[in-house]
């Protein structure tokens, strides 16, 4: 009877060899650079397909590719639609559903092009000096909106042309700025303005319903325009302050298309509310009666609540659906019926799908799982498509249906990958701080993991500092990839961070290296001492931003830590905060949370300023920055390899020059990723 099992046992093994079964493996770096990138899902207004985006990455060739894609919201019928060579993708159904409008960088500059599904024929619609930034229809099919880069003191497009092009060939290369805002994350300023366009496809007119010396669009902090119901107005959000670089006043304005010379400021300061804060994504209602919009109450705060605003058309009264609900909306949509919003808003780790009925003010939760985003809505109202991410899954589609109430896959673009991949759940976990509050983290096991053997442990910090680490699949600090070189990953969100109420989100304001490094200390002597496989003679800890500022700050405070850490990686951290504020871009963001300029609130910076506290640094750290940050310049780690050098502290420094906050490119990343992990690898093997 044994022989006969053992024979069975061996009979098994050959068949699943045969029938190509493979042991799975922990998760590389061109894993994450091969995955399928889901974007832009569109439900057609006939409500028979759904159009997304997908994104493929050729290593070699070191760039993206941008192809639509259709797929019927039974998740029948998915196929690819055919456009041309060049990169598509912010697939936009016209209102017939008989074609499909898009951008594409086909003939080298974006513009706005077209596919009739009847026939496939691809017919560019934009021929645009400059090329188009992002676009949408009109409700009759007649027009397009699109917002393009422009000299606002020109209105002739070969003038506009004739000016690049003696720029382009001067052998003086100078660049000359009165103002402040001459640069934005990765660009210096090119003197040109976004405005927004309205062309008309019948007679091939086209008016610029935004003229002025202002960005319409605004340059940050959330865009949105749309036209009125009865096509005749463009509504749009605008910041007029006189100096944007220390304001978050977005506005929403209404403009006539017949005559665009005198908008109408729409969120004018009421008794309750002087709306200085940042407004944002305007929508009409489906049957015309109302405007709505998300607004932050706060003059000068980025990260402020946003609170989900109707603006009832016939009687110019404001509504705030949400002034008592302490939540975190990321997004909205209205429902075909005008009866509710469907809303996205972050919760503890979560980006969770709800509705919320506008007479009632009730919200409720459909999806609580995962990370949920880029939702859209089915025309007669019975469904949702959208797309989940988990940590172990990138995002993929997915129907929700109001009917039965039930979720349903219906893309599944990454499993070949995923099935060759051995990956664990995220664990939440809770602790108390050191005054009483509650915070929350995750931690991710490395693949293959056995509770009875050590691992080290890698912290990461999150950036914002108002963010938070999500149950989501990152495409850059993506925590399966870090736990399959063997770590135990922790991720605490602490104070600072967003989707644990408003109070929670303030606390790091005027505080950054206050109760926020409490929260991360005591956390840390948690997870050690209640996770026994984790090696506390083993730990590091990497954060990027605010994470990397939270380096710096852990290298002059390291005795705080119960389990010291063996080394540390700073990607673009700020190190020192005066010359943070005077080389950033965005000054409202350093003025709310330090409390204004430095020349005349000196103790707040000198406070939490990193280099003040170089002589307790004896930390080796990896320091790496991109010169073409413009957000935090590369000269902040610069300044920190150099203290740690002539410390003769172990350092590395790595300057990316064609990478800005954020590294992008396919190779750069995978040399990003290699240097990270093998600088780890020195320290806690």
């Amino acid at each position: 009877m044994k022989s006969k099992a053992v024979g069975l046992i061996w009979l098994s093994l050959i068949i699943m060899v045969d029938i190509g079964f493979t042991a799975k493996r922990a998760m590389q770096i061109d894993d994450l650079l091969n995955c399928h990138r889901l974007a832009e899902p569109q439900y057609s207004p006939d409500g028979q397909w759904i159009a997304f985006t997908v994104q493929t990455i050729d290593i070699e060739a070191n760039k993206g590719q941008k192809t639509l894609w259709r797929i019927g919201p039974d998740g029948q019928n998915l196929q690819q639609i055919p456009t041309h060579s060049g990169n598509s993708w912010s697939p936009l159904w016209s209102p017939d559903s008989k074609s499909l409008a898009f951008l594409s960088d086909s003939g080298g500059q974006v513009q706005v092009w077209k596919l009739a599904l009847d026939n496939n024929h691809v017919q560019q619609i934009t021929d645009f000096y400059g090329g188009v930034e992002s676009f949408c229809w009109s409700h009759n099919g007649q027009k397009i909106a699109f917002s393009a880069r422009v000299y606002p003191d020109l209105t002739n497009f070969d003038e506009m042309k004739k000016r690049d092009t003696a720029r382009q060939a001067s052998l003086i290369k100078a660049r000359v700025y009165e103002e402040l805002m001459f640069r934005h994350w990765d660009e210096w300023w090119d003197y040109k303005r976004s405005h927004i366009f309205v062309l008309d496809l019948n007679n091939g007119s086209l008016t610029d319903v935004t003229p002025g010396d202002f960005d319409a669009p605004p340059i940050a902090l959330g865009e949105g325009y749309c036209f009125s119901p009865d096509d005749q107005t463009i509504v749009f959000n605008s910041n007029h302050d006189p100096v944007i670089a220390i304001s978050t006043n977005n506005d929403i304005w209404s403009v006539s298309i017949a005559n665009p010379r005198e908008p109408r400021l729409i969120t004018t300061a009421q008794e309750y509310r002087d709306f200085r804060g940042n407004d944002y994504a305007p929508r009409f209602s489906p049957d015309g009666k109302y405007l709505s919009f998300l607004s932050m109450v706060r003059a000068g705060f980025e990260a402020d609540k946003s609170d989900a605003f109707l603006y009832e058309m016939a009687t110019g009264k404001f509504i705030n659906l949400t002034e008592k609900n302490d939540i975190r909306i990321q997004a909205y949509e209205w429902f075909p019926d005008s009866r509710g919003l469907l809303l996205l808003i972050e919760e503890r780790g979560r980006l969770t799908l709800n509705t919320l009925n506008i007479k009632s003010g009730q919200i409720k939760t459909l999806v609580k799982e995962g990370y949920n985003s880029a939702v859209t809505l089915a025309p007669n109202g019975r469904s949702c498509a959208f797309l989940q991410s988990r940590t172990t899954s990138p995002d993929e589609l997915f129907v929700y249906s109001f009917t039965d109430n039930k979720i349903r896959q219906i893309t599944d673009f990454n499993s070949p990958l995923r099935s060759q991949i051995e990956m664990n759940d995220v664990e939440d976990f809770e602790f108390k701080s050191s005054d009483g509050a509650m915070v929350h983290g995750f931690l991710i096991t490395p693949p293959f993991f056995d509770a009875g053997e050590k691992y080290p442990a890698v912290f990461l910090v999150h950036g914002g500092p108002q963010s938070a680490w999500e149950d989501n699949w990152h495409y850059r600090w993506n925590p399966q990839l870090w736990s399959a070189q063997g770590y135990v990953i922790i991720m605490i969100n602490p104070r600072g961070s967003i989707g644990y109420g408003q109070k929670f989100t303030d606390a790091i304001s005027l505080d950054w290296g206050g109760q926020v490094f409490d929260d991360l200390v005591v956390g840390q002597k948690y997870v050690i001492d209640h996770f026994k496989f984790i090696d506390a003679d083993k730990l590091a800890a990497a954060g990027a931003s605010y994470g990397g500022y939270m380096m710096n700050w852990m290298e002059g405070h390291m005795e705080a830590f119960s389990y010291p850490f063996k080394t540390l990686v700073n990607h673009d951290g700020s190190f020192n905060l005066y010359a943070m504020y005077l080389t950033t871009e965005e000054l409202w963001f350093p003025e709310w949370e330090y409390g204004g300029v430095f020349w005349e609130n000196r103790d707040q910076y000198e406070k939490f300023s990193c280099d003040n506290y170089i002589i307790n640094f004896k930390t080796p750290m990896l320091i790496i920055h991109g010169e073409k940050d413009y957000r935090l310049d590369p000269s902040q780690g610069i300044m920190a390899f150099t203290a740690l050098r002539r410390l003769n502290i172990p350092a590395k420094l790595v300057l990316f020059p064609d990478e800005g906050h954020f590294v992008l490119r396919p190779q750069n990343s995978r040399f990003w990723h290699q240097t990270i992990f093998s600088w780890l690898e020195k320290y806690l093997r």
